[in-house]
């Protein structure tokens, strides 16, 4: 926000210098990002009027003008396209220096004398651009400095504000502020209401009354739009980095920036029946001011006639409705528009407009008929007129409320560390235009209409802290004792996560939750997308539902670097968009892991070899183990379409399913431009924090015995089923169990697989004896065979 130091003086009664405004407002969490002269350097230039202008007798493109100085006549040769009779510009006159030390001296042009030189807006600094001389109004002062006469000695301020403070995206806004932090008067300007002199009125519906609670518009007939800006605008305007346009957008870039409320004009004799605020139906086109034909969705607000769309509410008019030179009748447009609605809306069309920026960040709900009252007055003073009744369409229940907030003084003073008295706080919320109810322990605060940023009593001791200034506030440590966090004995930490898949040689990679779109898709889990009303940027438009396309971009990103064994892992949460209307995503916290290249860093101790599903698989073993339980189950698969077929398998506690593990099918990899094997997996974390307590147990003084069994099984059997029927039968007297071969071939039937089994049974009481091993051993195998279809090998 660019802004003139003159025009601020207008709105509070301040004497400071611009360096002490700018550290001021600076330490006040306005920070001033650059300050610069409103003009550029230049002496000797006056107000002069062309009373005569002839052809030069020897150049087609050259004037011979004679100028009145105020002070005597003056011959000036111009080549100046708009050079007429009549015609009041400034005068450079012999002895004048022009921005960059030119200095202007008597010179015979073509063989006629020139005694000065007519200046153009460009040639003074004022201007990037002129198409001709610089124009002032008729009634200019001859022979006025034009310095003094434009009041050129003034100082531009830009301010870097947060999203936050759109209160002061506007003069006003910001005079409130100074007048808080320079502790100086507020100037109100009483805005009175124009009366109407014609009955002419438009009907105005809100279809969509949440996302426009408020619209305010007004007919005003038999104006002239080709009227002259007046100087003290147009320098206003300049002074604020806007270029002026012709008097009908300058009156609302005018208001714009002196009370923070967009608006719009539209031709009148374009509009066909009424005005509807409505969403706009899919496939609707508008071509907007800039000549860019925009193609509409159903979450874009309009404002539109019987015809079709008129304008996009709060970013940009349309091209069909636009005013110009011919217009003399309008319909000026002050509205209310939900931030939410608005917000991101422009960036979708490469658009950020003076309006969109202010009505997603919010404007101030009471002030739309204040501006139209406004833009009333200056558009009659300029181009006359016949103003209509204010037409006023809104929806009370709709129309945000400012509820006010209590305040404590206590609780001022605990959280600055401060001695401050009533005395100190009242004059700061007051000079902010807060409204004050005085209670026992303080104050209630309701807060201005703009301040969208004051809800919870923090909001207001943040705003009594900086406005007081944080550099009188006293230096002091903060005490209290900080208590020690309890880690409950059933969870394993996040952090001894980390630590484990740090010992297994993984890098831990740290993402956005924010992901594009494709790129879930590309691994099949965009379903559940929960899209982002305000993307950062398009390659950000929804939440991630999973980890895994994250984790192969990074790997994508190393292999372009010439990394060729890339072991990450991430922990961190996916949403998923909920199943009920209007809910918040479903959030869950995951651990995964991306694994590819050789197993081991190069090295001479142990040959390399590649990644495959068994090495990834014990890293998550690993892992698991810090469980203290070994029931995890990994369950064969194909249900997942970015795994590998074959290569695949589901982690089960108990029937559910927590996770998956495999590799990632080659498809998908050619998606990531990925040209190596990546196996991965991924798992709620949640669920694999949870343990048992660990139980101390007797030691057996007593031998172990040991028995093998070779049984036969089908190949669609896991060996998780067989462990779990083993132990369930086996009992307490099993202390291990393993196995020590797997056999498909010669003597096993094709569709079967031969696997040796170590059960190794002790007792911590007594010996066993042989009667109660063999006893378990062939209930074993008889709960194999009956539960698994397993027979014992050579049967």
């Amino acid at each position: 926000m660019q802004f003139s130091v003159n025009w601020l003086k207008q709105w509070v009664n301040i004497s400071d210098t611009p360096e002490q405004l700018s550290e001021q407002l600076t330490m006040a969490g306005l920070e001033v990002d650059a300050t610069a002269a409103a003009a550029a350097e230049f002496s000797g230039i006056i107000v002069g009027k062309i009373l005569s202008a002839e052809p030069h007798p020897d150049a087609d493109k050259l004037q011979v003008c004679e100028v009145d100085s105020g002070n005597g006549l003056f011959q000036i040769v111009c080549g100046a396209p708009n050079a007429r009779a009549g015609l009041v510009a400034p005068l450079a006159v012999v002895g004048a220096v022009l921005p960059g030390d030119f200095v202007i001296k008597k010179a015979a042009l073509r063989g006629v004398e020139s005694n000065g030189m007519l200046c153009s807006s460009k040639e003074l600094g004022l201007a990037e651009d002129a198409g001709g001389l610089m124009e002032l109004p008729h009634n200019a002062p001859l022979g006025t400095d034009l310095r003094e006469y434009l009041q050129l000695e003034d100082t531009l301020l830009e301010l870097d504000l947060t999203p936050n403070r759109a209160d002061c995206l506007s003069i006003r806004g910001i005079a409130r502020d100074v007048s808080a932090v320079c502790g100086a008067d507020f100037i109100p300007h009483e805005i009175s209401a124009v009366a109407a002199t014609t009955e002419r009125l438009i009907d105005v519906e809100l279809e969509d009354p949440a996302a426009c609670p408020r619209y305010i518009g007004r007919v005003i007939e038999g104006l002239d739009a080709s009227a002259e800006t007046p100087i003290w605008m147009i320098e206003k305007l300049r002074r604020s980095g806007v270029r002026s346009l012709g008097p009908l957008v300058d009156v609302t870039n005018f208001v714009l920036l002196e009370l923070g409320q967009p608006m719009h004009a539209f031709d009148l004799d374009k509009i066909t029946g009424g005005i509807v605020v409505r969403r706009a139906a899919v496939g609707e086109k508008l071509v907007l001011l800039d000549g860019s034909e925009a193609e509409l969705d159903s979450d874009l607000l309009l404002i539109a006639d019987d015809n079709g769309p008129l304008a996009l509410a709060g970013i940009m008019g349309g091209e069909a409705s636009a005013c110009d030179d011919d217009t003399s009748n309008i319909f000026l447009e002050s509205a209310f528009f939900d931030p939410a609605v608005i917000m991101g809306k422009s960036r979708r069309f490469g658009l950020h407009t003076d309006s969109s920026h202010r009505f997603e960040r919010g404007v101030d709900p009471e002030a739309q008929v204040e501006a139209i009252e406004r833009a009333t007055g200056l558009l009659l003073e300029i181009c006359g007129g016949k103003p209509g009744p204010v037409i006023v369409a809104e929806s009370p229940v709709n129309i945000p409320q400012r509820h006010p907030v209590t305040l404590r003084l206590a609780r001022i003073n605990k959280v600055l560390g401060s001695s401050l008295q009533a005395d100190d706080v009242e004059p700061i919320l007051q000079r902010l235009g807060f409204t004050i109810e005085t209670t026992a322990e303080g104050w209630n605060i309701t807060p201005a209409g703009a301040r969208f940023d004051i809800e919870i009593e923090e909001d207001l001791i943040e705003e009594v802290a900086r406005v007081y200034g944080y550099n009188n506030l006293p230096t002091r440590m903060p005490a209290g004792s900080i208590p020690a966090p309890i880690l409950p004995e059933r969870e394993i930490s996040l952090r001894r996560m980390r630590q484990a898949m740090v010992a297994n040689g993984y890098s831990e990679a740290i993402n956005y939750s924010f992901i594009e779109h494709k790129v879930l898709n590309a691994v099949g889990q965009g379903d559940r997308a929960y899209a982002l009303v305000n993307p950062l940027s398009a390659d950000m438009d929804v939440m991630r539902t999973n980890l895994l396309a994250g984790l192969l971009m990074n790997l994508d990103s190393n292999q372009r670097r010439q990394r060729e064994r890339i072991h990450m892992f991430e922990l961190g949460n996916v949403f998923a968009a909920s199943t009920r209307k209007g809910a918040a995503p479903e959030q869950t916290l995951r651990l995964a892991a991306v694994a590819s290249g050789s197993v081991v860093p190069e090295q001479w101790a142990e040959k390399s070899r590649p990644m495959d599903f068994f090495d990834i698989k014990g890293d998550l073993q690993r892992v698991l183990a810090l469980r203290g339980q070994d029931d995890v189950e990994f369950v064969s698969t194909n249900e997942y379409a970015w795994l590998h077929p074959g290569q695949a398998a589901k982690l089960v506690i108990n029937t559910e399913t927590i996770g998956w593990i495999g590799a990632v099918h080659p498809q998908v990899l050619k998606q990531f431009k990925i040209n190596s094997d990546v196996f991965a997996f991924e798992l709620n974390a949640q669920n694999a924090q949870k343990r048992e307590l660990p139980l101390a147990k007797n030691i057996s003084r007593y031998p172990a015995i040991r028995r093998d069994l070779a049984i036969v099984v089908s190949e669609t059997v896991s060996y998780a089923e067989i462990m779990r029927v083993i132990r369930n039968t086996a009992g307490d007297l099993l202390a291990d169990l393993g196995v020590f071969d797997v056999y498909q071939g010669e003597g096993v039937e094709k569709t079967c697989k031969s696997l040796a089994i170590s059960l190794i049974l002790q007792d911590v009481s007594s010996t066993l004896k042989d009667e109660i091993v063999d006893s378990i051993i062939i209930d074993v195998i008889s709960a194999l065979e009956a539960q698994l279809g397993a027979r014992l090998r050579g049967k």
